[in-house]
């Protein structure tokens, strides 16, 4: 498919407390665009404070898509997400608008923009009960040693806390005798429908990024977090319990850790996840990174993605 066929997409991507959500707005507004969030929490109603998913305030007038929109109580999976978020760049495209993907998990932002099609295998319900109850008593880091042994490639990209993804890579592998890294492998032989420009926001000096975790942190226990948690913890599916801002506040429900101790736990449990957000994308050699605190820029970032993602047009549009 050659370019000029392809849906064009702007993708912003970066750790979690960067400003992907602002520079996403702005694009929008420049290039008449809609955003499609790429945020495995956000997809979750009643969770918006843990999530930072943006309010109607923030959004400013721009249509966003896939945020807020399922139960705690129900599972998703990222074969859903690709095809719920194909289905919305089709649909703005088809509107003479430009599908701008915004969001910071990785696995979803590849899978989509580099059209990975996922096996259509039924699962067996009661190997994955069996291999959660092994999970329970030998810890998630027992079930990434075993699917290393029959799958080291994407055992190698997951880490213990995805014990979601990592029961499925081997539930996938036991109903179907195809591995997840071969399911990859063989769903690229199809091209992507999609024209990416992929723009990362980072920061040249890390504790800037953190001062921003942590200033996020912050306002969230500000704006309600605790009672959000609270309301939430009893009816959250395994998934969405796993939410940053949740699950640190545990130890404080349990009487086992004071508010000022549970809310440094989670700067603390942020960052990591930044520090692994970051890991993840510095493999794609394709995205164009703007640091947001390099003192050298003579414009500010949302000056410099514009100039970037026209750039990468031009690009393209020479081509033919």
């Amino acid at each position: 498919m050659s370019t000029d066929k392809k849906i064009p997409l702007l993708v912003i991507v970066g750790a979690t407390a960067s400003g992907k959500t602002s520079l996403g707005i702005g694009m929008a507004k420049f290039f008449d665009g809609e955003v499609i969030s790429a945020d495995s929490m956000q997809i979750y109603k009643n969770m918006g404070i843990a999530t930072a998913t943006p309010t109607a305030d923030e959004m400013d007038g721009i249509p966003h898509h896939l945020i807020d929109f399922l139960d705690v109580t129900e599972s998703f999976s990222v074969a859903r997400y690709v095809e719920l978020a194909a289905e919305r760049i089709r649909n703005v495209h088809s509107r003479g608008k430009l599908p701008i993907i915004v969001g910071g998990t990785g696995l979803y932002v590849n899978s989509l923009i580099d059209n990975i099609e996922f096996v259509d295998a039924g699962g067996d319900e009661q190997y994955r009960s069996f291999l959660r109850e092994r999970a329970e008593k030998e810890g998630a880091q027992a079930l990434l040693d075993e699917l290393m042994l029959v799958d080291k490639e994407t055992a190698l990209k997951l880490h213990p806390n995805n014990l979601g993804r990592i029961i499925r890579a081997l539930e996938l592998y036991k109903t179907t005798g195809v591995t997840m890294s071969e399911q990859v492998e063989r769903s690229r032989r199809n091209p992507s429908p999609y024209s990416p420009v992929v723009i990362g926001i980072d920061y040249l000096d890390r504790a800037n990024l953190y001062a921003r975790i942590n200033l996020r942190v912050d306002i969230m226990m500000e704006n309600g977090l605790v009672d959000e948690a609270r309301t939430m913890r009893e009816k959250t599916e395994k998934t969405a319990a796993q939410a940053i801002g949740h699950k640190e506040l545990e130890m404080y429900f349990r009487g086992e850790a004071t508010l000022e101790q549970a809310a440094e736990n989670l700067k603390i449990q942020t960052r990591r996840y930044a520090k692994r957000q970051l890991t993840w994308f510095r493999r794609d050699e394709r995205i164009k990174w703007i640091y947001a605190d390099d003192e050298q820029a003579q414009d500010s970032v949302l000056e410099r993605a514009k100039r970037i993602y026209l750039e990468e047009r031009k690009k393209d549009s020479g081509e033919h």
